[in-house]
């Protein structure tokens, strides 16, 4: 249920740029969406549709791009990507990790009229 804020969020901001470059329609809405943010591509759809209804952004086409998550050992420092729930680092077997990348949520692009 937490999409709800963020769409709510995602279309608050599309609407306010599209306002400044005085588009008349949002056609397309580019997403990053960090692997370890939980947000289902699906409810943010959803709820997308139903509050997008009689805006600028009715029937924008959201399109998905999934960000990886990546962690950082605090031994070695190497960088990699944990499998499944092994955080281990594969260079020196630490379990100090510290998320890199994955957390994010933005709007890459817009497309508008």
């Amino acid at each position: 249920m937490h999409e709800f804020g963020v769409t709510e969020s995602i279309l608050d901001i599309a609407l306010k740029e599209a306002k400044k470059a005085q588009a008349r329609k949002i056609t397309k809405i580019s997403l990053v969406v960090g692997e370890l943010t939980g947000f289902m591509p699906d409810c943010i759809e959803f709820y997308f549709d139903f509050m997008s209804k009689d805006t600028i952004a009715e029937k924008a086409d959201l399109h998905f791009e999934s960000a990886p998550a990546q962690v950082r050992c605090r031994s070695c420092l190497t960088i990699f990507h944990p499998k499944d729930t092994l955080w281990a680092c594969p260079k020196c077997q630490s379990q100090g990790i510290e998320i890199v990348a994955g957390r994010e949520l933005y709007i890459e692009s817009m497309e508008v009229e």
